[in-house]
């Protein structure tokens, strides 16, 4: 059966975007001793720039305890930032959910989704900085798995309007439901970042990836589960390290953490 269904999928035409597309990540890294203010101005500028020059799409970390990486919530930035600008996309590059009440996350995006007009995207990780863990009292070695159980309830308050009452590891919903459905339906897209840093769990990272190959999240099931970053979205899309350069790349600019 599955030889026969491949066999039928290698007759279907290959769709192609009509161009590439462009992105950037924005990593939150600023030069140590510059005004905190002017930094933050001149990243708007940038993505208003970009925006005029027909990027499709702008990601923005979050970080807490690095002195150059000033950005600690890309929501409340990126909010600013969509009203300075018209068509480029907005992407949370990432939320680190081991932070995060996954109610708090998706009332989060869900209003950024609003405020832009359905320009946002949802980019989640479990937080690439020991140091923010650290100072979170958080154990570095619990966060990928966190991570995990908080997208899949996310998805889920995100795709039915049903009240959830979950009883989590590290967190509780009661009757819990979003006040605002997503501008975008079903859903705005959901990146995951796939950096893997050295020492941590590459068998669940593989674990992970045979769970939304199959469709399931955890404890919820969704109706459309959230894709890797460097698996396809909208048939484009490739994963970037966490710190990687400041700077623009071609094709998508993935979310990192």
């Amino acid at each position: 059966m599955l030889e026969a269904a491949y066999d039928g999928w290698r007759e279907l035409p290959m769709v192609l975007p009509l161009r590439m597309k462009f992105g950037v990540f924005l990593a939150p890294f600023h030069e140590v001793g510059r005004n905190p203010t002017y930094s933050l101005e001149r990243d708007m500028q940038l993505i208003q720039w970009l925006d005029q020059l027909g990027f499709d799409e702008a990601w923005v970390g979050e970080h807490h305890s690095a002195g150059w990486e000033i950005i600690s919530s890309p929501e409340m930035f990126l909010a600013a930032v969509a009203e300075r600008t018209r068509t480029i996309k907005l992407g949370t590059g990432v939320v680190s959910l081991p932070y995060h009440h996954p109610l708090m996350v998706a009332n989060r995006i869900v209003l950024l989704d609003h405020l832009s007009r359905g320009r946002a995207m949802l980019g989640v990780g479990p937080g690439a900085l020991v140091t923010d863990a650290l100072m979170l009292g958080l154990d570095p070695t619990v966060q990928r798995q966190r991570m995990d159980e908080s997208l899949s309830v996310i998805m889920r308050l995100l795709t039915d309007p049903e009240p959830l009452t979950y009883e989590g590891e590290w967190f509780t919903l009661r009757d819990a439901t979003l006040h605002l459905r997503p501008f975008t339906q079903p859903h705005m897209p959901v990146a995951v970042a796939s950096a893997v840093a050295r020492g941590h769990d590459h068998g669940w990272q593989a674990r992970r990836r045979g769970a939304v190959a199959r469709g399931r999240l955890g404890p919820a099931r969704c109706r459309e589960p959230a894709r890797p970053v460097g698996h396809s979205r909208r048939r484009s899309g490739q994963a970037r390290q966490d710190h990687a350069p400041r700077g623009v790349a071609a094709g998508h600019s993935g979310p990192s953490g």
